[in-house]
């Protein structure tokens, strides 16, 4: 579903469905993914007695069904994954023949609502198109205070033929408490992208804090021309909230 943000007095813009998959990244394409400081991960927020804030499970991705492309294989494990043969088992009477564990069905029953994305926001400029799908993680107490923890993917794409780098970013957060917070930072995840005709696509996860139950972030990402000139691309704004109803954060895979 996509909300876009109206400006005071403008008219509410309505959303629009949007189909996503949770992916198991192939071991064989890891090397070939370029670009970033790690394979795409998904977070989760650590248990109290765990000293850890966030644990990851590597190789898990989020992609839409429009960059989908139909795929079939007679290999009964067709993707070198850890998880997929604790998640799918072969069975050739089915189309696609494979059926879901019970390891999944109760996984993805205990964790859906970290895993399970409420909104999309997308917006285009100068043919630079930003989505920003955001995730709310759970609640931790700190210090007498509660601490809010959201996760978001980002995937930029240039939709022209001109070659574009990537070289800084500016966000603004905004917290239900009365902050404001600004953060300015060369590139994103330590990486500075290029987006090209051959490499169009850049996706990225990130995490904020809040010692609020929402709040709402905002900004842009400035890139650079072959030419040297820069232009700024704005970031959808999107709202930080968490889930009316509180649940224990995850414990952990165990199998």
């Amino acid at each position: 579903r996509s909300e876009n943000v109206a400006g005071h007095g403008s008219k509410e813009v309505k959303g629009k469905t949007h189909t996503y998959y949770q992916v198991l990244i192939d071991a064989r394409d890891c090397p070939h993914i370029s670009q970033r400081s790690q394979t795409e991960a998904v977070t989760f927020l650590a248990n109290h007695d765990d000293s850890r804030a966030l644990y990851a499970i590597p190789g898990l991705d989020y992609v839409s069904h429009e960059d989908i492309l139909p795929y079939s294989s007679t290999d009964q494990v067709p993707i070198q994954h850890e998880l997929f043969e604790r998640f799918l088992m072969y069975d050739q009477t089915k189309v696609p023949p494979f059926v879901a564990r019970d390891t999944l069905c109760a996984w993805q029953e205990k964790n859906h609502p970290w895993l399970e994305l409420s909104d999309v926001h997308r917006e285009t400029t100068e043919n630079i198109r930003v989505t920003v799908i955001p995730f709310y993680m759970g609640m931790r107490e700190a210090q007498n205070s509660h601490v809010y923890w959201w996760r978001y993917c980002i995937r930029l794409e240039n939709l022209d033929s001109e070659v574009v780098q990537l070289r800084e970013r500016h966000w603004r957060i905004f917290s239900l408490s009365g902050t404001l917070e600004t953060v300015r930072g060369r590139g994103v995840v330590g990486r500075e992208p290029v987006l090209s005709k051959e490499q169009p696509a850049f996706q990225y996860s990130s995490h904020v804090s809040l010692q609020a139950s929402s709040g709402h972030m905002w900004g842009t990402f400035r890139f650079e021309r072959p030419d040297g000139s820069h232009f700024d691309v704005r970031i959808p704004p999107f709202s930080l909230e968490s889930n009316k109803d509180e649940k224990t954060p995850p414990s952990g895979l165990h199998w």
